[in-house]
């Protein structure tokens, strides 16, 4: 799925913090087993299942199936559109913060 097939935003799937520590479960291993994720959460295996289901819409996460188990893995690639909007915002604060120790710096003059 690219960014253009996406179902769901991916800042949308972020906003959860039982997503994000999904996220962060899935970047620390390879692959992980759908009970295992469950194991960490105090929730069911279907409120797990439907919070990976809206971070799979962000292609955030894919999975396959090894025998009667799905096993699930972190597509970071989405992650960059965050990062992108993050970089932007620091650069302006960056540059604002500058004008302002130059003015300061004028000030003290």
């Amino acid at each position: 799925m690219d960014e253009h097939n996406r179902l769901r935003d991916v800042f949308d799937a972020i906003a959860d913090p039982t997503r994000r520590r999904l996220i962060r479960l899935l970047a620390e291993s390879a692959e992980v087993p759908l009970h295992e994720l469950t194991s960490q959460f105090e929730m069911g295996r279907t409120a797990v299942s439907k919070h990976l289901t809206v971070l799979k819409e962000a292609g955030l996460v894919l999975d396959r199936k090894v025998g009667r188990e799905t096993r699930f893995r972190l597509n970071a690639a989405p992650l960059k559109e965050i990062e992108d909007w993050v970089g932007f915002y620091r650069r302006y604060w960056n540059a604002n913060m500058a004008r302002l120790g130059r003015l300061l710096e004028e000030e003290e003059e």
